[in-house]
């Protein structure tokens, strides 16, 4: 039996993709299976060189017919991000945005600096508010339809139990809130707006985090219904559906994937 043809509503054939944060980590691990599903895809990221694993991701997308581009941008430059934007939606406009671009910051609350919870809000906020914005204005502008997914975090919704992050907890809640709120605004122009709340990923900065505090692996893990972390290839149907025809009636809503963490 021809399988080309079944559940044609996860294609993204013909799609022009925009990813920040997709330099590496979960935003490139999503960007591939973007690829992997027909979309072209434009990578955002403040680094000078994307990842290794990069270029690895972008040989696939060439083996595909698809396409893998990398631009470096910090999302905080409004003007640049924008101008950026603009460029990659004149051929053929944009039809959707994965907000992946993210610091994380461990500080006690009594110690936190009014600088530090700016610069967190300012990247994890503001600079995915602008991102959404520009991208959302591309599409008015080349009469596109599409579908955003903007990444939250389950700590959007409780607090960590033994990790001190109030600026990043408090960030990923805006988020939340803000894909509500865009979604309720954009609907009308036919730009669909979801958040995505992943729990702990086993992402190379979080194993690497374990050679310092090496009880932790054990104690996030013990924290969910499932009694282990994910790893980012674990979110690569989520993006997929969110930016395909397969979750057509979604908006302004949230998708926890978090091993059950946060339904105790």
């Amino acid at each position: 039996m021809a399988t080309k043809n079944l559940l044609p509503e996860f294609s993204l054939a013909g799609k022009v993709i925009v990813v920040s944060g997709g330099a590496r980590g979960l935003g490139l691990t999503q960007a591939e299976a973007l690829i992997e599903a027909g979309a072209d895809v434009h990578a955002l990221d403040v680094l000078a060189t994307p990842s290794t694993e990069f270029a690895q991701v972008a040989a696939r997308a060439k083996e595909l017919g698809r396409s893998l581009t990398y631009h470096q941008v910090d999302v905080r430059d409004t003007e640049a991000l924008q101008n950026t934007i603009f460029k990659l939606a004149e051929p053929a406009g944009i039809h959707g945005l994965i907000a992946a671009a993210g610091i994380m910051q461990e500080t006690p609350a009594l110690e936190y600096t009014a600088v530090d919870v700016t610069r967190m809000l300012d990247i994890n906020v503001t600079g995915v508010f602008m991102t959404a914005q520009a991208v959302a204005k591309a599409m008015l502008k080349a009469g596109t339809k599409g579908s955003m997914c903007l990444i939250a975090s389950m700590s959007g919704t409780v607090a960590n139990r033994g990790l001190a992050c109030p600026a990043y907890n408090t960030s990923k809640g805006a988020v939340k809130q803000l894909a509500k709120n865009l979604a309720s605004e954009w609907a009308q122009y036919g730009i669909r707006v979801n958040s995505l709340s992943p729990g702990y990923i086993a992402t190379d900065m979080v194993v690497n985090l374990f050679t310092k505090f090496p009880e932790r692996e054990a104690e996030w893990a013990g924290q969910n219904m499932m009694q282990r972390l994910s790893s980012p290839k674990e979110f690569r149907g989520a993006a997929v559906f969110l930016m395909s025809e397969a979750s057509s009636f979604m908006t302004g809503s949230d998708l926890i994937i978090d091993g059950g963490h946060t339904a105790w």
